[in-house]
């Protein structure tokens, strides 16, 4: 889990204007940053099954947001995929 000085460091990086919070390039962040802390997590305690099904829940919901944002505006979508280094 991201710490709130973290979360904010994201959101002020990947923000789309001045309140933007929750965008889709926000969101998008947020759970790259949270799947390669799980994934970490993962490494070290192999049968941590709970961890598990949550890594896999949020690169679900990571994808989804991709597919929506790719819809929405391709440009931003790829310019995020590039930046985050994600597919």
């Amino acid at each position: 889990m991201l710490d709130k000085k973290a979360k904010n460091k994201i959101i002020k990086k990947y923000q789309t204007h001045g309140s933007d919070t929750g965008s889709a390039q926000v969101q998008i962040a947020i759970l790259t940053e949270e799947i390669k802390e799980l994934s970490n997590h993962l490494q070290t305690h192999k049968k941590d099954n709970s961890s598990r099904r949550g890594l896999i829940r949020k690169v679900n919901e990571r994808h989804k947001l991709v597919r929506y944002l790719s819809r929405e505006d391709k440009k931003a979508a790829d310019d995020l995929k590039e930046a985050l280094k994600i597919k």
